[in-house]
Order: C-alpha cells, then sequence, then structure tokens
C-alpha cells in the first residue's frame, strides 16, 4: 500500500482497541437471565445432577440435542459453584467470540502476510453490531458453535493453500467439534466453503486420497453418534425434521417479505462496518481494486454460497448466520483496507464510538432495565416460589424464557435437592409452576408478573392452604 496513513498504523494500537471492545463484554458476566439463556445452565445442572453423560435434559426431559456446550458448563460451575453457573456459561460464549476474532486474525495474517491488517481483521468481526451488542455474550451455544465452523473452514483453507493434511485433520476435528456442539448445520457451512475452494484451483488437493480418507472418516463420526448415542431417542429424526420444517413456506406473501427483510436485517447486524465498506466498495476505483484481490473473491464466495440457503430458506433468523461472520468481517476489513487510510480512520472512529455506547448499555441502561423490568424479578419470585413452597414437591411444566429463568434460580437455590422436572402422572399434593392457568393442573395459589408475562404457582392438596410468604405476588 502507498497510503501514507496506512504505513503509520500499527498493530499495537489495533490490538489495544480491540482489547478494549474485548473488555467491554465483561459487565455482562453479572447480568440476570435474558431470554432463553437458561437453557443451557439449567441443562447442565441436571446432566450433573443425575450423573447423564450424553442426553441433554431439561425439566427431566430429553432434548435431544448435542451435549459439547454443557460438557463445558458442568465441570467450570462444579469448580466455582452452581450459583456461577449462568457467569460460566456466559463467559464460554464471550471466550468463544474473543477467540474468534483471534482466529480471525490468524487467517488474515496467513493470507495477506500484514500485521495491521491481522489486527484490523480482528477489530472489524468483533464489533460487527449484532455481535458485539447482543449475541457475543449471550449463554448460548451460537459463540462456540462459530469458533468451531470458523476453525473448520479456516483449517481448510490453510490446508489448501499448502496442500497439507495435518491442516485437513484439524478442520476436521474442528467440524466434528462443531457438529457436537449444536446441529448437522456445521456440515453445510463446511461444504460451502470446500466447494468454493475446489472450483477456485484446489481440486488435485480436495480429491486426492488423503483428503477423501480423511473426509470419509469424519462424515462416520456423526453417524456413529447417530447410532450409538441417540438413535434410540430419534435424535437423527429430529434433526432432519427441523430442517424440513424450515424449508417449508407458511405462505407466499410472508415468504416474499422474508426475502426482502433477510439482507436489509444482515446489513444492520453487520453495521457500522458494513455499510462503510459498501459505500466505498460502490467507487468504481475501490470495486477495481477488490476484483484483483483472489484472496477476498474466496471468502466472499464461501459467504455468499452459505448465506443463499439461510436466506431462501422461508424461515430462518439472522443468528443462524454467526458462523458465516468471522469471513464477513474478514470481507469488510479488506474492502476497507483497500479503500486507504482515510476508510480506516474512519472505521477507527466508529469503534471507540461503538464501544463507548456498548459501556453505557452495558453499564447504566441494561442494569436499570433488569432492574426495573424484567431480570432480578426472576430471582427475586424464584426466592419467593422456594419460600412458598417449602415441604412439599415442586414441579414445572413452564418453558417459556421467563419460566426456566425462574426454574433455574429455584434449582440452585434448593440444591442439594434435585432440580425441577415436569409432574409425574399422578401426584396428589404439591405445586407446579405453570405459563398459564389450567384447573387440571392445579388451583391458582400465587400469580407473578414477569415483565410482560404472568407466571403462575398452581397447587394441589395441602399445599393449597400452606400459609403463602411475601414476595412479588399479584
Amino acid at each position: 500500500m502507498t497510503d501514507t496513513e496506512i504505513r503509520n498504523e500499527t498493530p499495537r494500537s489495533w490490538w489495544l482497541l480491540y482489547a478494549a471492545a474485548a473488555a467491554s463484554f465483561l459487565p455482562a458476566l453479572f447480568f440476570y437471565y435474558v431470554g432463553e439463556e437458561a437453557i443451557f445452565p439449567v441443562s447442565a445442572l441436571e446432566m450433573w445432577y443425575h450423573n447423564e453423560p450424553v442426553r441433554r435434559l431439561l425439566l427431566g426431559m430429553d432434548l435431544q440435542h448435542n451435549p459439547l456446550f454443557t460438557w463445558l458448563i458442568i465441570p467450570l460451575s462444579a469448580l466455582f459453584g452452581w450459583d456461577a453457573m449462568l457467569v460460566v456459561t456466559r463467559g464460554i460464549a464471550m471466550a468463544s467470540t474473543v477467540l474468534t476474532g483471534v482466529a480471525v486474525a490468524g487467517l488474515a495474517q496467513f493470507l495477506y502476510g500484514n500485521r495491521v491488517f491481522s489486527a484490523v481483521s480482528a477489530v472489524i468481526y468483533l464489533t460487527l453490531a449484532d455481535l458485539f451488542f447482543y449475541r457475543g455474550w449471550l449463554a448460548y451455544v451460537d459463540p462456540l458453535f462459530g469458533l468451531l465452523v470458523f476453525a473448520a473452514i479456516a483449517a481448510l483453507w490453510v490446508a489448501c493453500e499448502r496442500r497439507h493434511a495435518g491442516w485437513l485433520a484439524l478442520a476436521l476435528l474442528a467440524l466434528t467439534g462443531a457438529f457436537l456442539a449444536k446441529a448437522l448445520t456445521a456440515y453445510v457451512f463446511y461444504a460451502g466453503a470446500a466447494l468454493v475452494l475446489l472450483l477456485r484451483g484446489h481440486r488435485r488437493f480436495l480429491l486426492s486420497l488423503p483428503s477423501l480418507v480423511l473426509h470419509a472418516g469424519a462424515l462416520a463420526l456423526p453417524l456413529l453418534w447417530l447410532r450409538l448415542f441417540a438413535a434410540s431417542r430419534g435424535q437423527d429424526a429430529r434433526m432432519f425434521s427441523e430442517i424440513i420444517t424450515k424449508l417449508t413456506p407458511d405462505n407466499l406473501v410472508d415468504y416474499l417479505l422474508k426475502l426482502v427483510a433477510y439482507p436489509l436485517e444482515t446489513l444492520l447486524s453487520l453495521a457500522p462496518a458494513a455499510l462503510i465498506a459498501l459505500w466505498l466498495l460502490s467507487r468504481r476505483l475501490q470495486f477495481s481494486r477488490a476484483a484483483t484481490d483472489a484472496h477476498l473473491l474466496t471468502a466472499l464466495l464461501i459467504v455468499l454460497v452459505n448465506y443463499l440457503p439461510y436466506w431462501l430458506a422461508p424461515h430462518s433468523h439472522v443468528r443462524y448466520l454467526l458462523p458465516l461472520y468471522p469471513l464477513a468481517g474478514l470481507v469488510i476489513a479488506r474492502a476497507l483496507w483497500l479503500s486507504g487510510g482515510t476508510a480506516l480512520a474512519t472505521i477507527r472512529r466508529w469503534v471507540i464510538a461503538l464501544i463507548v455506547v456498548k459501556l453505557l448499555v452495558m453499564l447504566i441502561a441494561f442494569p436499570l432495565y433488569q432492574q426495573h423490568y424484567r431480570g432480578a424479578n426472576y430471582r427475586q419470585v424464584a426466592q419467593t416460589i422456594v419460600a412458598r413452597t417449602t415441604g412439599y414437591p415442586l414441579y414445572s411444566v413452564n418453558v417459556s424464557a421467563s419460566g426456566l429463568s425462574v426454574a433455574a434460580y429455584i434449582d440452585t437455590a434448593r440444591l442439594p435437592q434435585p432440580p425441577l422436572v415436569i409432574p409425574p402422572a399422578q401426584w396428589s399434593q404439591g405445586f407446579v409452576i405453570a405459563y398459564e392457568p389450567d384447573p387440571q393442573l392445579g388451583e391458582i395459589a400465587e400469580k407473578y408478573r414477569l415483565g410482560g408475562n404472568d407466571l403462575y404457582l398452581l397447587c394441589r392438596g395441602a399445599a393449597c392452604t400452606a400459609q403463602p410468604a411475601e414476595g412479588l405476588r399479584k
């Protein structure tokens, strides 16, 4: 590059920016439950309590989902205490997000051999709006899944460039981990990347005997898993049925609206860097320079090939694209880089502004929201229910986000008693946490308001005459 401003850039300044962006995630460690975050901590607690090594449990039911994420949660929660299981789960998600940024830098360094660009790529990835403000810290499996899928694709790319079977083995190991973390879609992302690399000059390596043998072995692993561990519970059928359901449109109008809205939602998720890069690429000079960058075109094709199924599918969500965010970040970073030092200066100012805004949200706005609307009341209601139900059986049929959040606090508060489960077919007295009134389950003992939802405590038998404790009932 001949641009003076780019020559004056240093890796250290961008890595300091990356460290600041990564540190801005830390306040979220101590938030109350958000959305459906309770699913994984509760599932991990139930697996640990019942000494279940494989089956993902929730309220005693088999979720028929893969357990890698919970395998990571269990030992750390057992070490730090199950009261910290949400902190542990969020910590794993955050670490996965930050490590993915480092992996982006590693791939960028391998492809372009420029330490400044590598650091810029990491910063761009980490500050993509959807990831930076929300999905990068939520206690979901998606950041871990994204890390493993991207590691598989990046290692595959390196293997093709170096014609090295060791890197290919590493790619397939990461791919297997991605499957064990979430779903069969890991293989779809990988296949899309392999197809692009095959067509971009790496056919000889990918179709070589070592490659075919390694891929055959890797593809056999999920089949063995589904047969040896999950077939009797129908997990393979469930996983395929989920895919088929997403490919079935409800009606034509909704589908057409989705086709229009999905790219716009994607752009907003990748803002502000993607919007700035698109504007710069619209200038003929910058587009010409980008068109001659072979690695940029390869990365862009991998993103597009994998993006199309989610765009065209009648039912999909932007969060399913998380494994593509690292490559999207690399593409965006390269477009900005080719636009010169002025573009880098612009994006630096945007990143600093994003960090400031995020800190205001994390330190002030979101804690206030949780304290006064939804969050703190999960724990308060859990404490009230524990006091109200002492001495009686307690069950739950409430699998809503608020119901599971309350159940998570109840489970940890009642240890060493067993975690909550759905009620048995026959039970004569006790309590059950329900989403709505149900006379067949029991009488209404208490009603709690949690943000925009109600949570009901129903009772049977002598439990209905038990003295209620003071709490948040209405």
